[in-house]
């Protein structure tokens, strides 16, 4: 029997949890614990869960399979709609995406303006539109609606993370979705999906998921506050409202040529593949396919056919070959649309040898990198190429050198790591090659140093200690799809020149003192703010242990923002009656921001120091 529950939308159960009296509340986290197990499926689509002989809650999911509305979820017990059953079994169930991907690029019609999925367009009070809830374009100037949802957000997030993931509970969940809500009503999306990334994390960490990071949840916070803070403020540039949905502008005439395919898998539910692709001038472009399906469909999509244009292609295809497209949509982030008028025509493929794909090969890693983190807000699209050395397997990484002078070791991560897909199992087998000669294409992973997250790898030209690659692969294997065999690396050869042993090596990032204020933000998001107070109190020579090495290594600044951090987790002021002279948490997370914030800063620099030349490095064997 599945005990998955259908997505909710977040204003649904933001709603329940309002409804609820004080008392209700307390009980609320208690009553969501582990009430999923006894759901029944049926034939339908219903989903129904019993609490005792009175009380039978039943969900019945929309058309896309989601809990969109509150006559959606209903309870039998006389205390329903505002009753305990039906908040915890929406606080039980996954978030719902509130612009979920689409399958495809799907275009308003010709005729019309494109509008929100959500509805019409909001309007301030004084009648003008608010930004870009329908039309996928930031708002021209920030409205007092705006920056009135902005600052509610900001104090919700200021006590949210006050309260940190031990008091972060399903009250103070309810509360950071209602202000989403709220904020998406007044058209800042980017604030809104803040929010929900911050919500998402709250509730992993308190589940203990697998995989699940706390410095994930700290750069949610930092995230969060920033954009609100900003926002509130009415200073902020006004693409900083983000945009509600990718709006599809023409593109012409298109040409464009496959680089690879990886696996879509998210948290809430959806899976599917996004396809890579570059046009002559090297523009990238991708077609993604993700609907809800979770790993399934994740596994299948690799060789769907692509719904684009009339074209008979299915993805695998697509990677290897291209398309010509006449009537081309694409949104901002590159993305081709499927529109009616949309007509495309198979290519042949060309290697990664050849342009527009060898650009990508032909410059250091470090230089993409460095240009990456100048542009953070495109570095999650953005791919780059190198080639290298497999130097062998130390713990959970890939260890290998870029074959350049001076090359720093890197690091290859999975680029997802689900053990239903092929990215772990075939990295690993790499692996067991030490002095392979690897051409590498993949995502830098810029939250660690001098880490990759590869998605295809192929054979470097003219090497012989290389890849072995079936000659319809067109010299290149992609990682979540294709798995690498025995057949396909050198068989009976030995390695030009025996790597030196392979280990973790030097790490700036983790080798630096900043991991002092790392380990402050992180105890902050855990235990929220008692937990800092508790940590930094201490006599002068305990504070001096702190934060001296951070000043000694020259971080003076990090060192004097987590003091102040500090300092005003434990400032709680009370009056002649004892009750708190300033019960408002903003204080303590404009500190806590601005420690984040810096420490952000701080690691981007040295990450960007680890992809550099490293003196005195081992000169990679050359190719052959």
């Amino acid at each position: 029997m599945s005990t998955e529950l259908p997505p909710v939308a977040p204003e649904v159960l933001a709603e329940a949890v309002e409804n609820l009296t004080a008392r209700l509340r307390k009980k609320l986290d208690a009553a969501t614990e582990g009430c999923a197990a006894g759901a029944t499926h049926g034939a339908d689509g219903t989903v129904t869960l019993r609490f005792g002989e009175d009380a039978l809650v039943t969900l019945r999911p929309g058309p896309a399979g989601t809990i969109s509305t509150a006559e959606q979820a209903t309870c039998s017990c006389l205390l329903a709609p505002r009753c305990l059953h039906r908040a915890a079994v929406l606080g039980a169930a996954p978030l719902a995406d509130t612009s979920p991907e689409p399958a495809t690029a799907v275009e308003p019609p010709e005729s019309t303006e494109p509008t929100s999925a959500a509805g019409p367009t909001p309007a301030t009070e004084s009648g003008e539109p608010t930004s870009a809830a329908g039309s996928g374009e930031p708002a021209p100037a920030l409205t007092g609606a705006q920056q009135r949802a902005a600052a509610a957000l900001w104090h919700v997030a200021a006590e949210a993370l006050a309260a940190g993931v031990t008091a972060g509970g399903a009250v103070v969940q309810a509360e950071l979705l209602r202000a989403a809500h709220t904020a998406r009503l007044a058209g800042l999306p980017r604030a809104e999906a803040a929010a929900l990334r911050v919500v998402r994390g709250l509730r992993a960490a308190r589940e203990r998921r697998a995989g699940q990071r706390l410095g994930d949840l700290t750069g949610a916070f930092r995230e969060l506050l920033h954009t609100a803070g900003v926002l509130a403020s009415g200073s902020a540039d006004p693409a900083l409202t983000g945009t509600a949905r990718r709006t599809y502008a023409p593109g012409g005439s298109l040409q464009v040529h496959g680089l690879c395919r990886e696996p879509v898998l998210s948290a809430t539910g959806y899976g599917g593949v996004v396809t890579h692709l570059l046009d002559p001038d090297g523009t990238p472009y991708s077609v993604s396919d993700v609907r809800p399906g979770g790993l399934a469909r994740a596994r299948g999509a690799g060789s769907a056919s692509v719904a684009l244009g009339g074209a008979v292609l299915d993805h695998a295809g697509l990677a290897r070959g291209g398309l010509r497209i006449v009537g081309a949509t694409v949104s901002p982030e590159g993305r081709l649309g499927a529109g009616r008028g949309v007509r495309a025509t198979p290519l042949p493929g060309t290697a990664w040898t050849r342009q527009p794909a060898a650009r990508l090969f032909a410059r250091p890693a470090a230089e993409a990198v460095a240009e990456l983190l100048a542009a953070p807000d495109t570095a999650g699209s953005s791919l780059l190429g190198c080639d290298v050395t497999v130097v062998g397997a130390a713990g959970e990484h890939l260890l290998v050198r870029e074959t350049r002078p001076d090359a720093p070791l890197l690091r290859l991560l999975p680029a997802h790591p689900h053990p239903e897909l092929a990215h772990t199992e075939n990295l690993r087998r790499i692996a067991s090659y030490p002095g392979l000669l690897l051409r590498v294409l993949g995502r830098p992973d810029l939250d660690r140093a001098a880490t990759l997250r590869p998605l295809a790898v192929g054979p470097v030209p003219g090497a012989r200690y290389t890849l072995r690659l079936p000659e319809e692969w067109l010299g290149r294997a992609d990682l979540g799809y294709d798995r690498l065999q025995g057949m396909h690396f050198p068989a009976g050869e030995a390695a030009p020149a025996a790597p030196a042993p392979a280990a973790e090596g030097p790490d700036p990032l983790a080798d630096s003192p900043l991991w002092r204020v790392r380990r402050l933000l992180e105890t902050g998001v855990a235990g929220g703010r008692r937990a800092v107070a508790e940590a930094a109190r201490g006599t002068a020579s305990l504070a001096a242990a702190s934060y001296g090495p951070l000043r000694r290594a020259g971080f003076t600044a990090a060192a004097d923002l987590a003091g102040a951090l500090a300092a005003e987790a434990d400032r709680r002021p009370r009056d002649v009656f004892g009750r708190l002279a300033d019960p408002s948490s903003d204080g303590y997370a404009w500190a806590w921001l601005a420690a984040a914030s810096h420490l952000a800063a701080a690691e981007r620099s040295l990450i960007a120091a680890s992809w550099a030349a490293t003196p005195g490095a081992a000169t990679p064997p050359a190719a052959g």
